[in-house]
């Protein structure tokens, strides 16, 4: 076991995050014994667009909070009741928090698990009104229910060979894989993505794993736009002067596509010359226009209860001006919230392992130290076409 020291980010209040000293972890749930967890020694921990919500100041996050859901690590520690997991393990953590014992959980619904958040369904690590959990953008973190929640890579060389790539499968991977599947992308499909950040290149790859036959991107910055065109998605750019329809039709033809994948979320923007405007229910209303008849709406894109710095009363409280009867009179069907990861992480990692995706270079993985981390953070809320991979011992670079 080593030294009793930790380091982690720490959410200080909109705009800044520092590196600080914090409590090594325990197997331990306030005053009980946690024998169903493990400590791990962080291997890799990414920086996530919903991070980025918090520490814009647009969620409720306390000040203090440690950052930090997408992780991947080394098991130096285990419970006494952890039977199928081992000390030494490289495993992946969903970022969902699961118990694996409520109705919920044996549905396969671990996102919205009933046992492991006070406050309401579905907990995280390190995450706004998530349950209080210690995050893991840090040295160490506790990992509860460990043989219900981890996925142990099988070969210890191989996978740190491929790291950058697996190190996605704790989210942003099984996130956008889950808005193009829950939207009904399949062989030959059609597939309209908003949004062009880490999520939205994630579920244009998945929607190119699944078969679709033409994925577009859309997006206001013309550096994530070209990061979606590498690897051989259609792009339009939201700052122009014309309506998504036209802007589809341009690319296939006609103005609408199969399947649409929400990637944005609730700090959306006008689309054209009024692309600094914030239009919260933006993304979903365009949604509607362009997904045909019959078709889905994945919507993976991060909506929540309570935002300080909406535009207006009834954005502060999650109520936006969606044109529901659009989608009634479509009869589209629409899916949201939080990934199951576990629905997903194991045929994610087999496709990584043999060479069926290259998730890491679709979104531009870059590698950076514990004490890089605010300037990764200010650097993603500049646009970035970058998904940071924080390496907090330096195994990855090393």
């Amino acid at each position: 076991m080593c030294s009793a020291s930790n380091r982690g980010v720490v959410y200080m209040g909109p705009g800044h995050v520092e590196v600080q000293s914090i409590a090594f972890p325990e197997l331990a749930l306030g005053k009980r014994k946690c024998s169903h967890g493990v400590i791990l020694k962080v291997v890799s921990t990414n920086i996530c667009g919903s991070d980025q919500h918090m520490v814009r100041g647009r969620t409720t996050a306390p000040e203090g909070l440690v950052l930090g859901h997408e992780i991947t690590g080394e098991i130096i520690e285990c419970g006494s009741d952890v039977e199928f997991l081992t000390v030494g393990d490289l495993v992946s953590v969903p970022f969902n928090i699961a118990c694996g014992r409520c109705r919920n959980c044996k549905e396969g619904q671990t996102g919205i698990c009933l046992q492991v958040n006070p406050a309401r369904p579905g907990a995280a690590y390190g995450y706004v009104d998530m349950g209080g959990w210690v995050g893991g953008q840090s040295e160490y973190v506790m990992v509860p229910y460990a043989d219900f929640n981890l996925l142990k890579f099988p070969d210890r060389d191989q996978a740190m060979d491929k790291i950058r790539d697996l190190t996605l499968l704790s989210d942003i991977f099984p996130t956008g894989f889950h808005g193009a599947a829950t939207a009904g992308v399949g062989p030959g499909s059609t597939v309209y993505i908003a949004g062009a950040g880490p999520v939205g290149l994630a579920a244009a790859v998945s929607a190119q794993l699944l078969g679709a036959a033409c994925v577009i991107v859309g997006d206001m910055n013309p550096a994530r736009l070209e990061q979606a065109h590498s690897f051989g998605c259609e792009t339009i750019d939201l700052r122009q002067d014309a309506t998504v329809p036209e802007l589809i039709e341009q690319v296939l033809g006609v103005p609408e596509v199969d399947a649409g994948v929400d990637c944005v979320g609730f700090e959306a923007r006008c689309h054209g010359c009024n692309h600094h405007q914030e239009q919260p229910a933006t993304v979903l209303n365009t949604m509607m226009e362009v997904t045909r008849a019959g078709g889905g709406v994945g919507i993976p894109g991060l909506y929540v209860t309570g935002d300080p710095g909406a535009v207006d009363d009834a954005a502060k409280m999650g109520q936006l001006g969606v044109r529901i009867g659009l989608g009634w009179a479509k009869s589209h069907y629409f899916y949201t919230g939080q990934c199951p990861v576990m629905k997903y992480h194991r045929q994610l990692m087999q496709a990584i392992l043999w060479d069926k995706v290259n998730i890491a270079d679709a979104v531009n993985v870059q590698v950076i130290s514990l004490d890089d981390a605010p300037n990764g953070y200010a650097d993603f809320d500049e646009g970035a076409a970058t998904k940071y991979v924080i390496d907090p011992h330096g195994v990855v670079a090393a």
